[in-house]
């Protein structure tokens, strides 16, 4: 799975990367080298205009879980921040945004832990580790957002009417990001990113075929178990230090 990532491009440097507009609410999102779920998340995805009836793409701020539109509770996000790809297009909280609600949710890296087992003069623990791109380019991690109406809202038009939340699709785990996890997000390659944004792709089979297996491999760095708190965020979380599974990791981290 992924349960946790680092977001520090601002939305207007997204904008003019992937050749979209940022939402004007989504302009003060903070950066986060420890985005955690329920957490407002940039993400990008396209739009038909109301006033145009042109296709708009957008860099927005999303809530990091995601909440089906017809849920009766939006608590419910916080336990749906990823969806499986292999079954996403048939599950009911997931197939119609898998339809007609596809985003983009860059990140710098993410986060995965292994247990650590217990020794002399230490408790049993679980160690963070960090997963990026060997260029430190973005990863484009495939997602779905989705509406949810609040009812105690008298009037559509009002903006706290309307809570959009998103996932983060999730495959098998390859190279060194299977050593850590046997879950890792999908990503998209640059030149694929306007197919999986298109809204007019509605055949879930098609849409199924815009994703492959990742290709190259991820490195992967031990980092301070700080991170495992949510309160905690700045730079600093993606420090090395000492790989306490080396045997695990095979010593492929950066």
């Amino acid at each position: 799975m992924c349960g946790r990532f680092v977001s520090t491009t601002t939305p207007s440097d997204l904008a003019d990367l992937l050749r979209a507009t940022v939402w004007p609410a989504t302009e003060a999102l903070a950066p986060s080298w420890n985005v955690a779920p329920t957490d407002q998340v940039a993400s990008v995805l396209e739009r038909v205009d109301r006033e145009t009836g042109e296709i708009v793409r957008q860099v927005r701020s999303l809530r990091w879980g995601l909440v089906p539109s017809w849920s009766k509770d939006p608590g419910a996000g916080a336990r749906m921040i990823n969806a499986r790809v292999e079954t996403a297009h048939e599950k009911p909280a997931f197939r119609k945004a898998f339809r007609e609600r596809r985003c983009v949710v860059p990140a710098d890296g993410y986060f995965e832990w292994r247990p650590v087992p217990a020794a002399e003069g230490r408790k049993a623990y679980k160690q963070p580790y960090y997963l990026h791109r060997p260029d430190g380019g973005l990863l484009l991690m495939a997602g779905l957002y989705e509406f949810w109406r609040d009812r105690t809202v008298a009037h559509d038009d009002d903006p706290a009417a309307w809570l959009v939340t998103c996932t983060v699709l999730t495959t098998e785990a390859t190279d060194a990001a299977g050593r850590i996890h046997d879950r890792m997000p999908v990503t998209l390659a640059p030149d694929a990113v306007d197919a999986w944004l298109d809204p007019a792709a509605t055949d879930p089979g098609e849409v199924r075929d815009l994703l492959h297996a990742p290709s190259g491999e991820l490195l992967v760095r031990p980092v301070a178990t700080a991170v495992n708190s949510v309160r905690n965020d700045g730079p600093r979380l993606l420090d090395p230090v000492e790989d306490p599974l080396p045997e695990v990791t095979g010593g492929h981290y950066a």
